[in-house]
């Protein structure tokens, strides 16, 4: 479809500090300034951006067309689309883009994405330079902070029928500069060495979740996300599906440690969730099911010496023609000592809509469910560089979502109207998708995208141990027809921060990316003093 840049009226919602305040006490706003569309709905036009302070311009993955669009930025109230690239051939997908220094890189799935994919580089004027061979489904990919590589998560899915099935792995390509053009030499981390009959086998923890049928561990390990060290000598990478992160040395391309996320208490006061699509009513509470966290995107970050991990707990499962692991509580058999209550449980109204694992509960083999495992944790957390988990926002998102919006609470992101409140509480509820870090008069920021319900999270980091909430904005408008631009952004799956000394105007931007609307947004970050 044809692109279109539009002004849209403002429209934001923001939620005040951890006591639900009204919006002019939030401590950090997003003012819009503009947005550039492409008209497309629900075709992932808009998935990642990346950002060129040089140019100006901004880099955004339109997937489903296999291209990149370019935005001009120079005057945010008025983006513009200079080019589209044609980063694959027919068929292969465009996944990632990362930035740096004019370096564009782009991660191609290739047409069957069981196949290897590649890495495309060009210019940040959209001349192409060179392009590597990589691991399949090449899912996310970003830059050391020095440029000198690019470090790449290979998730390796398997095909529909499970028939096939390609191993998960880490690719770092180190790129050396000349004026005769780039110099790229492609290395793998993978994970060959955790299978049976590998010499670090014993040392995979039991809680590391590899449940796809005959897979060995190198192919059931999918890694879907990267973060990287401020010296750039190591990587996390998010294993999705599996619940947990591996730890990478760079220098050595080398997966040096497995660690599993482990699962959050939804029976704890605070870590509550709203469970049921058909109560017709906001009810979070404490519940007898367990969260696994499964981030989607993570990011690193450095603060007096300690590193950081900050996580966005979407949660993800494996669906395929002969492996599905979903199954919602109703439709279990629950163990009668465990649940002495499992008739009332199991209402449309209680758990009974819940959407969890059938590969986790049934502790003894015995075809009851002991235990309830569902999909992500509706929450951020913050970790330590090993993996141990400092803080998590528990119920948070869902708690302040529904105090600034009643009405809406728990809706989709691609459809309005009165239809979709509390739709997606049976499933992920607001679902965090997109984490990013900003550091603004040397405080920083965390901002969260949540993919079902809209809108981006704020938290002051200062306390990395205990987050404080900053501010909550939708750009959304919840009556207006989905499919038209008025809608605003429906979707947002990643976001990009733009510090004031490498923003146009001066000030620090914040930059989001939507899926569904195919949008993509810019705003001022304005921090109340």
């Amino acid at each position: 479809m044809p692109h279109r840049t539009a002004r849209f009226a403002l429209a934001l919602a923001v939620a005040g500090a951890l006591a639900l305040a009204h919006a002019q006490e939030d401590r950090v706003t997003l003012r819009w300034l503009g947005t550039a569309a492409t008209g497309a709905f629900d075709e992932s036009a808009a998935e990642i951006v990346a950002h060129d302070p040089d140019s100006q311009r901004l880099f955004v993955v339109n997937a489903m067309s296999g291209q990149l669009d370019v935005i001009d930025i120079a005057d945010p109230g008025a983006p513009r689309f200079v080019a589209t690239l044609q980063v694959g051939a027919e068929g292969e997908v465009a996944n990632s883009v990362a930035v740096h220094d004019g370096l564009v890189a782009v991660a191609v799935e290739a047409a069957e994405k069981t196949d290897p994919g590649r890495v495309a580089f060009f210019d940040a004027d959209g001349s192409p330079l060179a392009s590597v061979q990589v691991g399949a489904l090449p899912d996310m990919l970003t830059f050391t902070p020095d440029g000198r590589r690019v470090v790449v998560a290979n998730e390796g899915e398997p095909n529909d029928d499970y028939s096939v099935d390609p191993e998960g792995s880490v690719s770092i390509i180190d790129v050396a500069r000349s004026a005769a053009g780039l110099d790229l030499t492609v290395r793998t981390a993978d994970f060959r060495d955790y299978d049976a009959d590998g010499p670090r086998h014993a040392l995979l923890p039991d809680a590391v979740r590899v449940f796809g049928p005959d897979a060995s561990v190198a192919q059931d390990l999918e890694p879907e996300y990267v973060a990287v060290s401020a010296d750039g000598r190591s990587a996390w990478v998010v294993l999705q599906e599996n619940n947990a992160i591996a730890i990478v040395d760079l220098d050595a391309a080398r997966v040096t440690a497995i660690r599993p996320l482990g699962f959050k208490d939804h029976r704890v006061a605070g870590a509550g969730l709203d469970a049921s699509d058909r109560d017709g009513a906001i009810a979070i509470r404490p519940w007898p099911v367990f969260g696994m966290y499964m981030p989607d995107a993570i990011a690193a970050f450095e603060w007096q010496g300690v590193t950081y991990l900050l996580s966005a707990n979407e949660g993800d499962a494996r669906d395929y023609d002969t492996f599905a692991e979903e199954a919602r509580v109703k439709d279990l058999a629950l163990d009668p000592i465990a649940f002495p209550d499992a008739t009332a449980l199991q209402a449309d109204e209680r758990l009974g809509r819940l959407t969890v694992t059938t590969t986790l509960g049934d502790t003894d083999g015995d075809g009851l469910f002991e235990e309830l495992y569902a999909f992500g944790a509706r929450s951020f957390s913050v970790w330590t560089a090993r993996g141990d988990l400092l803080f998590d926002s528990g119920d948070q998102f869902e708690r302040i979502t529904a105090d600034r919006y009643p009405d809406y609470f728990n809706a989709n992101n691609d459809e309005n109207g009165a239809g979709t409140f509390e739709s997606r509480s049976d499933n992920k509820g607001p679902e965090p998708e997109g984490i990013t870090i900003g550091t603004i008069d040397g405080v920083p920021y965390a901002f969260i995208a949540l993919e079902r319900v809209g809108g981006i999270m704020v938290y002051d980091l200062s306390d990395p141990s205990a987050p404080a909430f900053a501010g909550y904005a939708n750009h959304r408008d919840f009556e207006a027809d989905a499919e038209t631009a008025e809608a605003l952004d429906l979707g947002p799956e990643s976001a990009a921060f733009i510090a004031a000394e490498h923003s146009p105007t001066g000030a620090p931007l914040l930059v989001v990316a939507n899926e569904v609307s195919g949008s993509t947004s810019i705003f001022e970050v304005v921090v109340r003093r």
